[in-house]
């Protein structure tokens, strides 16, 4: 009996010793939990900007031409009224003078028009001829004076491509762009060089989506320029946000903000 126990209490030792630790329970897998009801949004958040004007301009030829001259380069500053580039004026001189010359042309039809009223006018007074005769005058001379008008306007637009071919500063600023250069061809409209407006000054800012809700326009920020931080790191500007995009950029999906 004694040597059955003993049997018995080896086998259970065994059994025991066989069976597998237990495992720790595994950690807890993160969640996100908004409470409703009792969010808080916090208004202060410090982000990175980038300095640009207020006003950038895409200065272009309202002709299209070929580029003889280029009278500025990227830093220069300019002033309203200044040429920053010329075009071949060549067939633009050329289109102006046949412009003119149909005007004159038109001018003498007008004319000879005119006097044929007054003769038939005349000689209808005396029952020379009939009323429909003078009818077909009189409308060859409202015929005349409208040709007039149309070439003397066509002669108004040629004569504004000659003045085309000079590219004028619309304001005061630097050149910041480059785009075109001599002998190249250019298209009606296509940017030569940008110039912008350095009197207005304003910093561009990228919002996360996430907290563009708590911004409206005239709020109050304070700019910081990473230029003077070791020569006076406390120097700050007071701005206000001027402008805030209706939409969130499709790349970034951050909303830009522009404070002034």
């Amino acid at each position: 009996m004694h040597l059955k126990m003993s049997t018995l209490t080896m086998i259970a030792t065994l059994l025991a010793g066989c069976d597998k630790p237990p495992q720790a329970p595994p950690p807890p897998r993160p969640a996100l939990v908004a409470v409703v009801g009792q969010t808080t949004v916090e208004r202060g958040m410090v982000l990175v900007g980038e300095v640009k004007s207020r006003y950038e301009s895409n200065q272009g030829f309202r002709i299209s031409g070929k580029i003889i001259e280029r009278k500025v380069e990227v830093g220069s500053v300019v002033k309203k009224g200044q040429v920053l580039a010329l075009l071949d004026a060549a067939d633009s001189n050329l289109t102006a003078a046949a412009a003119f010359a149909s005007v004159r042309a038109a001018e003498a039809s007008h004319a000879l028009a005119s006097a044929e009223v007054e003769r038939q006018r005349m000689l209808f007074d005396k029952k020379f001829i009939s009323a429909s005769a003078l009818d077909l005058r009189e409308a060859e001379l409202k015929t005349s004076a409208a040709r007039l008008q149309q070439v003397k306007a066509q002669a108004a637009v040629s004569g504004n491509q000659t003045r085309y071919n000079s590219l004028i500063a619309d304001r005061d600023g630097v050149v910041t762009q480059i785009r075109a250069e001599p002998g190249q061809v250019v298209a009606a409209g296509e940017m030569v060089a940008q110039v912008v407006d350095t009197q207005q000054i304003e910093v561009l800012v990228a919002v996360p989506e996430s907290r563009v809700a708590g911004l409206k326009v005239g709020d109050s920020a304070v700019l910081k320029l990473w230029a003077g931080q070791r020569s006076n790191p406390d120097k700050t500007y007071a701005g206000k946000v001027r402008e805030i995009a209706p939409a969130a950029s499709s790349a970034t999906r951050a909303f830009d903000v522009r404070v002034a």
